[in-house]
């Protein structure tokens, strides 16, 4: 009988209860990790925000120790069978960099995620103005700021924005300007995103779908792979089609982040690392 291949890859984006929305333990996600043949996991739940800011969907920073303190207990609980790490997802939002600067500070994470979510209340009231287009090429716009600002590892699902009237998302309309967007994001050497999750979502595709990913790779932009499980069982789900995807695009190496350093590996190593798994659908937020 043949031994197991090494496990070589991180599930980098993950969610815990305290969000509000996401369900069962870190403990029930680390053991689907091991499960699935990945060496890590990297929990990383919304992040609090100030001034009462889009909180249903986030833990309260009163809660931000108790946070730390689950995935360390998570942590010593598999300890020399799965390498389970602390992040955080944080929003982009202009006006509160300093937040997410004072986080970073504040806590030692391993992976930061940044992410604009068109759908926060917030945001939409600050931004939406009835223009379609021109909505979806300020989403564009914030996340190549968000990547000049230095404060994120990884930009979070980077085309979650064609999920508003999925229907009216036409990629060559918005190609154009996504190109000088993602040229300002490749500057600056942050990774992108290959997120998982995107395939149950009104565009069901992964987040970002392969014309954006070609033009990513055509940049050099890297890419993490991350489930943005809100249960259990769909930690490191789909990454086997994600590396496909990934391949198909033209890219060779696939990445992932660790004391916030990046770790550069050959898809064809982490694909025979994994476990051949059943693809899991289930709702999530």
């Amino acid at each position: 009988m043949s031994a197991l291949p090494r496990p070589l890859y991180y599930d980098s984006h993950m969610h815990t209860p305290l969000c509000k929305h996401a369900h069962g333990e870190p403990e029930e996600y680390a053991e689907t990790a091991l499960q699935r043949g990945l060496k890590g996991i990297i929990f990383t739940c919304h992040s609090p925000m100030p001034d009462g800011w889009w909180p249903q969907v986030r833990m309260d920073i009163s809660q931000l120790d108790d946070y730390l303190a689950m995935v360390e207990r998570t942590r010593e609980a598999y300890a020399g069978r799965l390498d389970v790490r602390v992040g955080m997802e944080m929003d982009f939002f202009p006006g509160f960099e300093w937040w997410v600067e004072s986080l970073n500070e504040r806590c030692e994470f391993h992976h930061v995620l940044g992410s604009v979510h068109f759908f926060g209340t917030d945001y939409k009231t600050r931004f939406w103005k009835g223009d379609l287009v021109a909505f979806q090429k300020q989403y564009f716009t914030h996340l190549a700021e968000s990547a000049e600002t230095g404060l994120f590892d990884t930009l979070a699902h980077p085309d979650l924005v064609k999920n508003l009237q999925p229907e009216n998302y036409e990629f060559e309309v918005i190609a154009e300007h996504l190109g000088i967007c993602l040229d300002r994001i490749a500057a600056t050497g942050v990774a992108m995103e290959l997120n998982t999750s995107g395939r149950l979502k009104l565009a069901p595709e992964f987040n970002p779908g392969p014309g954006m990913l070609t033009m990513m790779r055509e940049r050099g932009i890297p890419v993490v792979l991350g489930s943005d499980s809100h249960v259990p069982r769909r930690v490191g789900s789909d990454f086997d089609d994600a590396l496909d995807s990934l391949e198909s695009a033209g890219y060779r190496k696939v990445s992932h982040f660790l004391a916030r350093k990046r770790v550069d590996l050959n898809i064809v190593d982490v694909r025979a690392s994994l476990r051949q798994q059943q693809h899991v659908e289930v709702d999530i937020q």
